[in-house]
């Protein structure tokens, strides 16, 4: 083979075209050492296992999860010879933690960041509408969660103007997905009334998507009021503990959306039922209470009246026993003129009138 003399420019390029070409994306696991963030805006890491180790470079930007030493990962990178400084390294694309252990570390991480931020404060919740007409749903339209979260709306209530954004749900693409179906639903000019984000159960790894951190802000900037139901009762993530309304899965969701028509139709009997037993019985209270008035109010009437004629009746006697009639038939009479000698006197008694002279007056 004949030798071929290259600038270590020449190299350098030769070297990337040829990487670019062989291995444009790669998918590196790993732990992580040397982590460390310049700048605000760089990221700088050792990917390793037991017998080698590489350098990987990111920007803030792409880091969707918070990074520790000892965490184990999986970076989406494309390999990088430097020319600068002479250095191999990976460009990582995209970061995620590995195994329960990792997973879970960079969800305590986030978590305790959001919560800092007052992200999880039970003040910024908001209730969801009590019979919402329109709703919008973020999910795969291929899943059984999406299916039985259909079935179950349109079995409680129905009628529902559904809007669905159909997305991935697992893997790389899942968050940024979800995350552009948020801002769509945002930026219409009539707002669904509710914004629900679901997907059935899974593992850890499954789930990662819904513990991304801009899924995370871009769930607590909604305009709309959110409601998630992510996997099984048992299951929590960030993207449903930020939420307005967390449902424990799917099919819970679904509950919690929309009233039972049915429960609603027994309900509202058994209220009017109680309401026309209660009337009944103010009614029949009323009526009672009208008639024991009615009965009081004629018994003081009757009291009064019985009161008059007995007054009456006493100065009825009063009366006749100053009636000059019956004084004449006593025995006594009336006397009539001037009480002076020489007067005349009318005398009248009970069956005579008599005239007299008044011939003596003396004093008593």
């Amino acid at each position: 083979m004949e030798n071929v003399l290259l600038s270590v420019s020449e190299f350098v390029a030769a070297t990337n075209q040829t990487l670019e070409y062989a291995y444009p994306v790669v998918h590196v696991e790993g732990e992580i050492a040397e982590f460390k963030i310049s700048q605000n805006q760089w990221v700088h890491f050792k990917i390793k296992d037991e017998v080698a180790v590489v350098s990987c470079f990111m920007t803030m930007f792409q880091m969707r999860v918070p990074l520790e030493d000892g965490m184990k990962v999986v970076v989406t990178a494309s390999p990088k010879l430097d020319g600068r400084w002479g250095k191999f390294s990976l460009i990582v694309r995209a970061v995620r933690p590995v195994g329960e252990g990792s997973i879970k570390k960079g969800f305590e991480l986030l978590k305790a960041k959001l919560e800092k931020e007052g992200l999880f404060a039970y003040e910024r919740k908001r209730p969801l509408p009590r019979m919402p007409k329109k709703i919008a749903v973020i999910t795969s339209t291929e899943s059984a969660a999406y299916a039985d979260f259909i079935k179950i709306i349109n079995k409680r209530w129905g009628g529902l103007d559904v809007d669905v954004a159909h997305t991935q749900v697992q893997g790389a693409p899942a968050a940024d997905q979800m995350i552009r179906a948020i801002h769509y639903f945002n930026s219409l000019e009539a707002l669904p009334e509710v914004l629900v984000i679901i997907r059935g159960g899974g593992s850890p790894d499954d789930l990662a998507a819904f513990n991304d951190e801009p899924l995370a802000r871009a769930i607590a900037e909604s305009r709309i009021p959110t409601l998630v139901g992510v996997g099984h009762e048992v299951n929590h993530t960030l993207a449903d503990m930020i939420s307005d309304v967390r449902a424990a899965t799917p099919t819970d969701a679904a509950q919690l959306l929309v009233p039972d028509r049915h429960e609603i139709i027994r309900s509202s009997k058994a209220q009017v039922h109680a309401v026309g037993f209660l009337l009944t019985q103010a009614i029949d209270t009323y009526s009672r209470q009208t008639k024991e008035n009615l009965e009081a109010a004629f018994g003081r009437i009757q009291e009064r009246l019985d009161d008059a004629f007995d007054r009456l009746g006493i100065l009825r006697v009063a009366t006749s026993q100053l009636n000059p009639e019956h004084v004449l038939r006593r025995g006594y009479a009336l006397l009539r003129g001037d009480q002076t000698v020489g007067s005349l006197l009318q005398i009248e008694t009970v069956k005579h009138i008599i005239s007299a002279e008044v011939q003596d007056v003396r004093q008593k």
